[in-house]
């Protein structure tokens, strides 16, 4: 699903214009990265929770050369899903 897709349908749900829905949507998820760009956590009872990571600092290969490269330590945000999200997927 894009997220045209997703306004489209979220338009439809709430009976709402898709100006609406997208600005809804551009809502959640700029919240979302902003409080995760801040390292804290959100949690969506029985849908998931978002999370920053640590990755270290480790060694690579470069697939065009073979040669060996350091990779950096990094953040990465990190998705974990809920209980009822699991069961509905399985």
């Amino acid at each position: 699903m894009t997220k045209a897709e997703l306004i489209e349908r979220v338009s439809k749900d709430c009976k709402c214009s898709k100006t609406m829905a997208e600005k809804a949507i551009n809502s959640v998820t700029g919240n979302i990265s902003k409080t995760l760009k801040k390292g804290g956590k959100i949690a969506l009872t029985g849908f998931g929770s978002f999370s920053v990571a640590k990755r270290k600092a480790r060694k690579g290969r470069n697939p065009q050369t073979g040669a060996e490269i350091t990779i950096k330590a990094r953040r990465v945000p990190k998705f974990k899903p809920g209980k009822e999200l699991r069961e509905l997927v399985s």
